[in-house]
């Protein structure tokens, strides 16, 4: 698969993706499918209209995900660290 694109979800992503990097994605899944870094006049319409089609399914995909069942606003809610057994 397209090697540039990057993980979107955290935590490999610390804080929650933003629309460009939604649509850089979108951008270079589009580019490796079709083949084409950039469409020519003649396709244009239709690359576009994928990357835009892409990126929205993408925006979709990342709200709808739950991350170890921890899901707030978007955003992975961090555990708070278990109490030391030898801390009183």
């Amino acid at each position: 698969m397209c090697r540039s694109i990057k993980t979107l979800r955290p935590p490999a992503l610390p804080e929650e993706a933003t629309e460009d990097d939604i649509r850089a994605a979108a951008l270079q899944y589009v580019r490796k499918i079709s083949g084409f870094r950039a469409p020519a006049a003649h396709n244009r319409e239709v690359f576009e209209r994928a990357v835009d089609e892409i990126a929205e399914a993408t925006a979709r995909l990342l709200d709808g995900l739950e991350v170890r069942g921890a899901r707030t606003g978007g955003a992975v809610r961090k555990r708070a660290p278990e109490p030391r057994p030898d801390a009183v």
